[in-house]
């Protein structure tokens, strides 16, 4: 059985794409990139989601162990699914990925405790919406628990609709593309 997804019919936007530069709200220089796959940034985000406070997961992620940490990011950090890091210096502050869903991608976000509330994820999942529109996705939705008024709120604030609330957790949409060939 397939789930028809429910998505606004406006196109919201336009968001900038990485690379972003910005002084957050705490006076670190702050930047935004797509992840270059490497190595290096590889290891960067793994340490992150390995010092990411238990009591901040969500529906089960990230996950807690590094095994499992690793595991995950090898699903996410390749193939389809695009990513965009926030680096403060050498360090992950954040992270956020689209992941496809047949013709829609999920989106998830997450910043790091220390970089919290300093307007960091606005700019991270304004980035990756640009970041998306880019690539040529159309639609994007996300869950997230109906109690978490903070991140219902900046969902809203940045354009996206509540698409089904019929269970615990919220679902909420957006659209960033309008499916016109630009080839011709």
């Amino acid at each position: 059985m397939s789930y028809d997804r429910r998505f606004p019919d406006t196109v919201t936007g336009p968001f900038e794409g990485p690379p972003i530069r910005f002084t957050d709200k705490a006076g670190r220089e702050i930047e935004i990139r797509a992840h270059d796959e490497s190595e290096r940034e590889y290891e960067a985000i793994a340490s992150m989601y390995d010092e990411f406070d238990p009591a901040d997961r969500a529906q089960g992620i990230p996950p807690s162990d590094e095994r499992r940490i690793r595991e995950w990011l090898e699903n996410i950090l390749s193939g389809e699914c695009l990513n965009v890091v926030a680096w403060d210096g050498d360090r992950a502050a954040g992270h956020a990925t689209l992941v496809p869903d047949n013709d829609d991608y999920e989106l998830a976000i997450f910043v790091l405790q220390a970089y919290q509330e300093a307007g960091i994820g606005t700019r991270l999942m304004k980035g990756l919406l640009g970041y998306g529109a880019e690539s040529g996705v159309e639609t994007v939705w996300l869950t997230v628990e109906r109690w978490n008024q903070p991140a219902v709120g900046l969902y809203k604030k940045i354009g996206f609709e509540i698409s089904d609330s019929e269970s615990f957790e919220m679902e909420m949409a957006i659209r960033i593309g309008d499916g016109a060939d630009e080839s011709g």
